[in-house]
């Protein structure tokens, strides 16, 4: 692996990581993104939050690369529907911000790119370190 994709897998892994702490460090922000008719949000915030916690670092091997890869893909594309919403919902201040249609498409887009990222490390085979 060359020394670009090792600094993308370790910002990725970073990336996810501190993603899935920030559910529990500031859960409020989720809450609000969240549609109104999710059943259990509370739930569905601390399962986003080890699950991302748990892909990231599921990341680091090789032998559990290619499935947290696939994962965090699947993830991600499960998550479309909440940035769709959001399009849809904006302009709506979470936490003093203000979420303009404009940001709300370009974090839908940003999904688009986050999943590519994702996908060049499907098949990653060497070690990190």
């Amino acid at each position: 692996m060359n020394t670009f994709k090792k600094i993308s897998l370790i910002i990725l892994i970073a990336f996810y990581i501190l993603a899935g702490g920030n559910h529990f460090l500031n859960p409020a922000f989720y809450y609000a993104v969240m549609p109104h008719n999710l059943l259990y949000p509370e739930a569905v915030n601390i399962v986003a939050g080890i699950v991302e916690i748990a892909l990231g670092l599921l990341l680091i091997s090789t032998q559990t690369r290619y499935w947290a890869a696939w994962g965090i893909i699947l993830m991600l594309v499960a998550f479309l529907t909440v940035h769709v919403g959001m399009i849809f919902k904006a302009p709506f201040k979470v936490e003093g911000l203000t979420v303009t249609p404009l940001f709300a498409w370009l974090r839908l887009a940003a999904q688009f790119l986050l999943i590519a990222w994702v996908y060049r490390h499907t098949n990653d085979k060497q070690k990190l370190v």
